[in-house]
């Protein structure tokens, strides 16, 4: 038994499920128009109708890759921040992770529904959180940006909901759900307006066609 947790955790130290990994813009949030390093792992359990990269949850699907490897392909470009997402990247232990892309000079980002527990350390944590599986306490306390996908008009009242769980210097993003955002986005506007403390994010991305 012990053996096998000893192999166990080394494995998860040393490689990760990578569903795949690319250079190019953040398009979402705080950081938005700005150039990043994506890495996009495999596994998710939170399951969003609404997802636009469901071919991600199952984890038993993409390759480990070594750790090394992983922060050797983001070092082969200019841009030295690293966003890491999924799926729901916190299924994953991803402390040494965190440690070799420091090693090599980068900020380190996540994006997560805050569902898992804390591992890694971050320059700059991204909460979005789901309905179908709240978010832990700790993560709400030390987010530095909150990001609310909005789907319907009820989804406001939601997102206010986290507002008031989050650390008072955190950025407040709402965002229309992309198949939506013709009808979302005029409401998000008005609700922007009425209540300045929240900004808006757009995929901009999706408008450059771009990943």
């Amino acid at each position: 038994m012990e053996l096998f947790v000893e192999k166990k955790i080394t494995s998860v130290l040393t490689s990760l499920p990578v569903m795949e990994a690319f250079y190019t813009v953040q398009g979402e949030g705080y950081y938005q128009g700005r150039a990043a390093y994506f890495v996009r792992l495999g596994g998710c359990d939170v399951g969003c109708h609404w997802c636009d990269v469901k071919d991600s949850w199952d984890v038993s699907k993409f390759p480990a890759i070594a750790l090394g490897d992983i922060v050797s392909a983001a070092a082969e470009h200019p841009g030295r921040m690293a966003v890491v997402t999924g799926g729901e990247p916190l299924m994953h232990n991803l402390d040494a992770l965190c440690r070799a892309l420091r090693e090599e000079g980068f900020q380190t980002n996540i994006e997560t529904s805050g569902a898992h527990p804390l591992s890694g350390s971050w320059d700059w944590i991204c909460l979005s959180p789901k309905k179908f599986k709240a978010p832990l306490p700790e993560i709400c306390n030390k987010a530095h940006e909150l990001k609310v996908i909005i789907y319907n008009k009820h989804d406001f009242a939601w997102a206010e909901e986290f507002a008031q769980k989050v650390n008072k210097d955190c950025k407040l993003y709402l965002q229309p759900e992309w198949s939506r955002s013709k009808e979302m986005l005029p409401l998000i506007v008005d609700y922007v307006k009425t209540y300045p403390k929240w900004e808006i994010s757009l995929q901009i991305h999706k408008f450059m066609d771009i990943p």
